[in-house]
């Protein structure tokens, strides 16, 4: 499945700022933190680059999350309108900077929090139109809580890109297999 070049981003997005909590470890932790991450994404809009802002933004975490352990989609799809509604969320067309047309979803003083999660919501949305839910997944190493969307085409994708848990499961499958075959 192709998905429009704004909802894979804000897909991404979403991801990261998931996985910005992760095994216990908060990787947004300061104002500082969050202002690198809004300009990854190349996040447009006020920004009031306040603690108050941050926590507001951090709080949106565990919700997002939600999305991926969601017991069918009946379950994201309340999770998905409740961001949109708390957002007032109003989209529309628009194109700047490098990106050609794309969704904005809430006007661009509302706040980052509102901004983030309906952008989010919107990507959802796709993915629960297309069936496509699946596509959200738990990385699949065992010391991992980190989640993932899978964008591959036969939708094989298993670990996250945050860890390095693919190559770390590689190694330990391999050196398991040399163990097995020592033992012979």
């Amino acid at each position: 499945m192709h998905f429009a070049h704004d909802t894979e981003f804000a897909l991404r997005m979403t991801t990261a700022l998931v996985n910005t909590l992760r095994n216990g470890e908060d990787t947004l932790a300061t104002v500082a933190d969050l202002a690198g991450f809004l300009d990854e994404f190349e996040f447009t809009g006020v920004r009031d680059g306040t603690v108050a802002e941050l926590d507001d933004v951090r709080s949106l975490r565990p919700r997002l999350r939600a999305v991926w352990e969601a017991d069918g989609d009946l379950a994201a799809v309340d999770i998905v309108n409740s961001l949109l509604r708390e957002a007032d969320a109003m989209p529309r067309l628009t194109r700047h900077g490098d990106w050609d047309w794309h969704l904005h979803v809430t006007r661009d003083d509302d706040s980052v929090r509102h901004r983030v999660g309906a952008e989010g919501a919107m990507a959802f949305v796709d993915l629960i139109r297309n069936g496509d839910l699946d596509r959200l997944k738990r990385c699949a190493a065992p010391d991992c809580d980190a989640v993932l969307i899978d964008l591959s085409r036969n939708r094989s994708r298993l670990f996250c890109d945050t860890g390095n848990c693919g190559n770390r499961m590689n190694v330990a499958a391999y050196r398991a297999r040399k163990a097995a075959g020592e033992r012979r």
